[in-house]
């Protein structure tokens, strides 16, 4: 059965209606899980499987028979373990049902089906006794709810359950325990990523600074944890202020609550500082003594480096404090963890609050906007120097002093630098409520609500009276819009650029001026792990799961590149970056389609795991501001990515022989297309490899829209 489904474009801003399979939500949700990566993950199979072993023999040595409880099996694998490990009997629990289907295959095809019963429900929904789902309460009781806080994935509420209703008394459980840590650190880096800076324009009238609003000075922040591959953080960024401290541990085996609770470490700053943030990661126990332990603590903090793990189903928390605090190095402080049933959070106190009577564990709130607005990369964004320098070099080279200005992106500061640079007149669309409130308080705090007119309705719905009747000059965009995901989502400009084209003024000039589509062929250290097959883990055979990913994959919108921060994930570039299609945005958008065909030649040997694409925006024609690469690759290809922004990834489905030397014939050909009408973006690959051509292999042609 097909049903319709409605999408907001985010290129073209409109509002599309596609059929769609009935079960496209599930595809997507298939598609985009990190069952791959935790199936890549060895550290934690073989800790789970060790985990699994001891318990089942405890029991064993009890005398008792082995009840196993997995909830949130997934493919099953940790139940095929305990299987294999001894245990008499399994109950599977899985609630999302693709998953669960696949599980039940994946069991009958390693030969568990008589050991292995999968239910397909949640957890709290499970019942015991002689007509329900388990006979008797279990009394070993292994999970796997963990997401990078811990208990984001509502960790607690299903043990909580569990213990009351599913296992018994003193039961077994794998992992045993887990155990919170954190440490303070300052770093202006990481704390641009919630709190608006100062900004400082050099103008003809002097200096002037536009400041932030109290509000958003005072503000706690979002309550959802930056989750981020904290060893890709350079040790340069943040000062260490205090040691690492275990705050908070639950056991497993035991009654869990899930009430809200807060924990304090008494500690003296190893250094005087600013105490601005807070990382934090886990570990668990597999084993009540402590001796199986999977850890996510960054390099500095692992016990031993050589031997961390990459995943990026489980990374680090980066928590901010509600305010920046100075510390004095040996002065005695609190720092306080709170958390309720999902969500952990920070403070820092002079004596413990369960020592002064102010424990009030409720989650912080952002009552300023800014943060409901701007994601942390867009903080740092709008908090870059060389960034903000780099539009105020490029104002200056367009403005006029009776410029009439036109700002178009979501939340932008720019028309604020327009003003100050000494345009007559600057008007800023914002076509969302909660844009119009904060550029508001933003403009208010700065004295220029009177100043900077703002125009809360969509761009093509503008009409010469909500510009007092004035033609357009310059037409300003970063280009930046909320709902954008992959980089050439921030065409919307373009779109809006051609609706208001009734707008602009004889000669009236666009900034940017341009835009490019930038593409590189690379090599991962460790990302491709999310997209590889896994065929066989710890000696369990996983392909069903592969192929219900690669099926999940050919749906449409899982076809579509992946958004990823690459700064958080190395690569080498095996080629040279390549232009591969340009945007004049002087001109409204075309009607036909922008068709663009070449090669790219691979100068470096490696594994060619995908393409990266990217946009850069031509402010003028002296002026670029990537969003990709930064600089030139290092000689061994080493990237250095925009931190800001994500770059856009095509997983290839196979790769270039490696053993190719430079100078080979390696070559990847391609075909793109950017479709005006829905704003899409295609893309074919062709990829030869010298090798391949010497034993009569054919080419390899692949759709990188398919990311498996």
């Amino acid at each position: 059965m097909k049903v319709f489904c409605g999408r907001a474009n985010p290129t073209t801003g409109s509002v599309e209606w596609l059929e769609e399979d009935e079960h496209y939500d599930y595809h997507q949700e298939i598609a985009r899980s990190s069952y791959a990566d935790m199936l890549h993950d060895k550290d934690r199979n073989m800790k789970y499987y060790q985990g699994i072993r001891a318990a089942v023999s405890r029991v064993k040595d009890r005398g008792q028979k082995a009840l196993v409880l997995d909830i949130g099996t997934g493919t099953g694998l940790l139940s095929m373990m305990a299987v294999t490990a001894g245990a008499d009997f399994c109950y599977a629990i899985e609630v999302f049902k693709p998953m669960a289907d696949a599980a039940v295959k994946i069991v009958e095809k390693n030969g568990f089906s008589d050991k292995i019963k999968v239910i397909n429900k949640h957890s709290t929904e499970v019942t015991v006794g002689p007509d329900g789902d388990m006979p008797c309460r279990a009394n070993i009781l292994i999970t796997e709810l963990f997401d990078t806080e811990l208990i984001g994935e509502g960790a607690l509420p299903s043990y909580e359950h569990a213990h009351r209703h599913l296992v018994q008394a003193n039961c077994e459980a794998v992992p045993h325990r887990a155990t919170v840590y954190a440490q303070l650190v300052e770093s202006r880096r990481m704390w641009s990523w919630n709190k608006l800076f100062p900004i400082r324009v050099q103008t003809s009238r002097g200096e002037r600074v536009i400041i932030p609003p109290l509000e958003l000075e005072r503000c706690p922040g979002a309550p959802s944890v930056c989750d981020i591959q904290l060893n890709q953080v350079s040790p340069a960024d943040f000062t260490i202020l205090s040691d690492v401290l275990p705050m908070f541990s639950v056991d497993f085996s035991k009654q869990v609550s899930s009430s809200a609770a807060c924990h304090s470490r008494q500690f003296e700053p190893l250094v005087s500082g600013r105490a601005q943030v807070v990382l934090s990661w886990w570990d668990i126990e597999m084993d009540p003594e402590g001796k199986i332990k999977c850890t996510m603590a960054p390099s500095w903090a692992h016990s031993d480096p050589e031997e961390l793990q990459w995943r990026d189903h489980w990374m680090q928390c980066v928590y901010f404090l509600p305010q920046e605090e100075p510390v004095v190095q040996g002065l005695a402080l609190c720092l306080v963890a709170y958390h309720d049933d999902y969500c952990v959070w920070y403070s820092l106190q002079k004596t413990s609050p369960e020592k002064n009577g102010r424990v009030h564990p409720v989650r912080p709130v952002c009552d300023c906007q800014a943060h409901l607005l701007w994601n942390r990369p867009r903080f740092g964004e709008i908090n870059d120097r060389n960034r903000t320098d780099q539009y105020i070099q490029a104002l200056r080279t367009v403005l006029k002093p009776d410029s009439v200005c036109l700002c178009v992106s979501d939340g932008s500061l720019l028309s604020m630098l327009a003003y100050h640079l000494g345009v007559e007149q600057v008007f800023t669309i914002e076509n969302s409520a909660a844009s119009h409130r904060l550029m508001k308080k933003i403009f208010k705090a700065n004295h220029l609500e009177d100043k900077i007119n703002i125009i809360e309705k969509r761009p093509e719905l503008l009409t010469p009276a909500d510009l007092e009747g004035k033609k357009v000059s310059l037409l300003l965009g970063e280009p930046f819009f909320t709902t954008s995901l992959l980089p050439w989502h921030n065409l919307y400009f373009w779109y809006v650029r051609t609706a208001v084209d009734q707008h602009l003024g004889p000669g009236a000039v666009v900034m940017p001026q341009a835009a490019s589509l930038h593409v590189v062929v690379v090599e991962f250290r460790d990302l491709w792990r999310i997209r590889s097959p896994c065929g066989d883990c710890e000696g369990f055979d996983v392909h069903i799961m592969d192929d219900m990913i690669k099926r999940a994959l050919d749906f449409r919108e899982s076809k579509e590149a992946e958004p990823h921060p690459l700064w958080e994930y190395p690569c080498r570039s095996l080629s040279e970056p390549q232009q591969i299609l340009t945007f004049d945005f002087r001109q409204p958008v075309p009607l036909q389609p922008i068709h663009a065909e070449g090669t790219i030649e691979l100068r470096r040997c490696g594994r060619s795991h995908g393409a990266v694409l990217w946009m850069e925006y031509h402010l003028t024609a002296d002026s670029t501001v990537s969003t990709g690469l930064l600089k030139p690759a290092e000689d061994e290809g080493d990237c250095c990515w925009n931190p800001h922004c994500k770059q856009a990834v095509y997983f290839f489905n196979t790769t270039l022989d490696p053993r190719a030397p430079p100078g080979s014939s390696q070559t990847v050909t391609y075909t793109v297309e950017f479709h005006p009408h829905t704003g899409d973006i295609t893309m074919d690959f062709t990829l030869s490899d010298a090798l391949d051509t010497a034993s009569g292999d054919q080419d390899q042609h692949l759709d990188t829209r398919l990311l498996f």
